[in-house]
């Protein structure tokens, strides 16, 4: 499973930042393994997903959402994985670039330090995005700031108050099952409307 890149020539601002992001090693001396950064990014990108940070298997892979998470992820946007990998389509930028490592009830949460050194430049450059989806907490306290609810369930039922190119989303984690049970609403009401401004994000980029 490849990632595609849509080539430049010569390479932008924005390639160059990605090759700085990948060679990244601020959180090394945190980490219980060697830094992989996993992202993907272009200058193209209609769709932005913020999610949280790369899981083991991704970690393994370095292909992002590469899991059931992502296989999850990519029913809900209605997008088979050609599309989704196309960067020209979709970048895949976590709130942290590397896998935290495991604590006592699953992954750690994303390392701070890539939000606050990396994340204001690389969306600077992103100027093609359309539709930005914030999956999960940390990113939608990064992408709302204030707007951010008391908890992810009112987020989410305010999801229309962000405009038509901000959509709150929750973790599509197995780990999250009984919360879509609890939620039927989430698959009846916000997944058509997901698919339907992913779809017009992406038929805008195809039109230019």
């Amino acid at each position: 499973m490849a990632v595609t890149k849509t080539p430049t020539s010569p390479p932008s601002s924005l390639d160059t930042l990605l090759l700085e992001i990948r060679a990244c090693t601020l959180c090394a001396p945190q980490l219980p393994h060697a830094p992989r950064p996993v992202l993907s990014a272009s200058v193209e990108s209609r769709v932005l997903i913020i999610g949280q940070a790369p899981g083991a298997r991704v970690h393994a892979s370095g292909v992002p959402w590469s899991d059931a998470s992502g296989a999850r992820l990519r029913t809900w946007l209605g997008v088979d994985d050609a599309t989704f990998y196309d960067a020209s389509k979709f970048a895949l930028v976590p709130m942290g670039f590397c896998f935290p490592g495991r604590g006592a009830s699953g992954d750690l949460p994303p390392r701070p330090e890539c939000a606050s050194r990396w994340h204001r430049e690389l969306l600077a450059q992103m100027e093609s995005v359309r539709l930005t989806l914030l999956i999960g907490q940390y990113a939608q306290r990064f992408g709302l700031g204030d707007a951010f609810g008391p908890t992810l369930t009112d987020t989410l039922l305010r999801g229309s108050k962000f405009g038509p190119r901000i959509m709150p989303l929750p973790h599509p984690s197995p780990r999250n099952i009984a919360w879509f049970k609890r939620n039927p609403w989430f698959e009846g009401e916000v997944l058509p409307a997901l698919r339907e401004r992913v779809a017009a994000a992406l038929t805008y980029g195809a039109r230019g």
